[in-house]
């Protein structure tokens, strides 16, 4: 039995969703747990030096802060860090391993601003070229521009001494193929949320059981991953990504005891997207921006939000007039749910995370919603003399969709799975 993510999807009623809201999360005024934004982490001055990233450069902040806390240039702290998951092939979500486009092939984008010298690099829908945080900065140093696209960047990276690489990896090349095999071919072809003809799916009155159709779907994708070749423990993990594209991205800002900034943002972009798709992560002003006078913000999440609220931007000229980084970063939630009328049929199915640093060294992280899913909140890594993960601050209680709209895989049916057996 074939089907795609739409078929299923229309297969299963929308009470389903696990959202986990209260009153369903309609007040869209709502901070986290009540807080004030004075009780909040950052509110005031903070240390310096100190960086703060995307939690999954967590691991890499050591070695960041180090060549920071040493004299070293801002800019290359922070590359410091955002390299290691674009050379780890086990994050598919950034660099080499990164899940492809819909025919494929990997494609990169980064973009980063540098606070002493005032200058700004970007490059997006680079292709075979590994580290595209170094490139962003090549273009940036080497260059009249500020961004390079496509073929050109690549050509360009590779006479700057970058070297052609293949960027998919055995086990991305199989979850492509299985995403080949059970996706629909509109998937990313539209309507969009923000499309006036976009409704809500609907179930088609399948008689069956949900708890039987999780049972039959999810074991099928998991059951083809193995035919494919996927480790046996990764197989549910594959299938996840099939039936959730993420949306994979790091962010770091590193502000020195001088009071120098900057920022960087480097992505491998939505999983299947088509190709030239690019996001936020390689627009200065969304996906990250640094202003040596105020402060810098990056971004990860609904890229394409993001850059309809110029919300990096946004932020840095919100603590500019004088808001904190907290509020700073709530007002820029604020625009995204105005763009779409507090509608919350359609704001279930984006998300948002803001890192946010401030001149003095007040900081913060603040998201659209709570998490991921129960048990898995966002956070924000910092590190200032004392490396730490912080839940951010969050505007709706409960957890996104993702979109395409999919319904969520209940925990207690996986672990039922008849695979996992």
């Amino acid at each position: 039995m074939s089907f795609s993510r739409r078929d299923f999807l229309t297969t299963t009623a929308l009470g389903s969703l696990a959202l986990g809201l209260d009153a369903q999360g309609r007040n869209p005024e709502r901070k986290n747990g009540g807080q004030s934004a004075e009780s909040h982490p950052g509110a005031g001055a903070g240390k310096r030096p100190i960086m703060v990233c995307a939690n999954n450069g967590f691991a890499y902040l050591d070695r960041g802060y180090e060549h920071l806390s040493k004299g070293g240039d801002t800019l290359d702290s922070a590359i410091l860090v955002v390299t290691g998951p674009e050379d780890d092939p086990k994050d598919d979500s950034v660099g080499y391993g990164g899940l492809p486009n819909e025919e494929g092939v990997v494609e990169l984008d980064a973009c980063c601003m540098h606070g002493p010298t005032r200058r700004a690099g970007s490059v997006g829908g680079v292709r075979n070229i590994k580290n595209v945080s170094k490139v962003s900065k090549a273009v940036m140093e080497h260059t009249g521009h500020v961004m390079l696209v496509g073929e050109g960047a690549e050509r360009f990276a590779v006479a700057m001494g970058f070297p052609r690489e293949d960027l998919l990896t055995e086990r991305s090349r199989k979850i492509w193929l299985l995403w080949k095999e059970y996706h629909s071919s509109r998937d990313w072809w539209g309507p969009g949320l923000a499309d006036p003809h976009w409704q809500a799916p609907e179930p088609t009155g399948e008689r069956k059981p949900r708890a039987e159709l999780w049972r039959e779907r999810v074991n099928q994708l998991a059951r083809r991953a193995a035919d494919l070749g996927i480790e046996r423990e990764f197989c549910l993990a594959a299938a996840h990504r099939i039936i959730f594209p993420p949306t994979g991205t790091i962010h770091c800002s590193a502000l020195n005891e001088k009071g120098e900034m900057s920022g960087i943002t480097t992505t491998s972009g939505l999983a299947f997207k088509l190709p030239g798709r690019c996001g936020d992560s390689p627009i200065i002003g969304a996906g990250c921006y640094t202003d040596q006078d105020v402060g810098s913000a990056g971004a990860t999440g609904s890229g394409e939000e993001n850059i309809k609220v110029a919300g990096a931007h946004t932020i840095v000229e919100n603590m500019r007039h004088g808001m904190s980084p907290h509020d700073a970063g709530m007002d820029a939630l604020k625009r995204i749910v105005r763009n779409y009328n507090n509608d919350m049929t359609k704001l279930r199915f984006m998300d948002m995370t803001y890192y946010i640093l401030r001149k003095d060294g007040a900081y913060a992280g603040v998201s659209l919603w709570e998490g991921y899913s129960e048990g898995n909140p966002h956070k924000i890594a910092v590190h200032d003399g004392s490396k730490r993960s912080e839940e951010t601050a969050h505007l709706f209680k409960g957890y996104s969709q993702e979109f395409p709209p999919f319904p969520k895989i209940p925990d207690a049916l996986k672990k039922e799975s008849e695979y996992l057996k």
